[in-house]
């Protein structure tokens, strides 16, 4: 290719970067008004969900599994802890680690969520096959990228 065939390639238009953003910003947008009656912004609805799987884990588990530092972490955590959505209790087998385990009410909330996913579902227009292909073609993509800077 020649020098201006790829700056044509520079435009943002044609730029995945810049698709990934705009469809991250049209999901966060979906979910705010699903999330709003359950009480959960959406950093604190994907760590319901990672404990909806678990039941408990550590917070480094937790920020592993979601892909927050602690930083970030620490406070979502706070809020969900003071919505009475679960409890933070330090290890009895190591005073360093905090198991964070959900409260009958965050194992409660797990059944409306349930009619979050079918509306985000609806919202895309995409079948299930369609949107687990897309799932796992970003994953690769993540991975990928996470390979060439390790």
């Amino acid at each position: 290719m020649d020098r201006d065939e790829l700056e044509k390639h520079l435009q943002l238009e044609h730029q995945i970067c810049f698709a990934l953003y705009g469809a991250a910003h049209a999901f966060t947008r979906a979910y705010k008004p699903l999330l709003d009656p359950l009480g959960l912004t959406y950093p604190q609805y994907i760590a319901m969900m990672a404990l909806w799987e678990r039941d408990t884990a550590t917070v480094k588990a937790l920020g592993e599994m979601l892909g927050l530092d602690s930083g970030t972490l620490s406070p979502l955590l706070k809020r969900l802890e003071q919505a009475g959505l679960i409890s933070r209790k330090r290890s009895l087998e190591d005073e360093r680690q905090v198991l964070i385990t959900l409260t009958d009410r965050g194992r409660d909330l797990k059944k409306d969520a349930v009619g979050v996913m079918q509306a985000i579902g609806q919202a895309t227009g995409c079948g299930f096959d369609e949107l687990a292909a897309i799932r796992d073609t970003l994953k690769n993509l993540s991975a990928r990228l996470n390979d060439t800077q390790n």
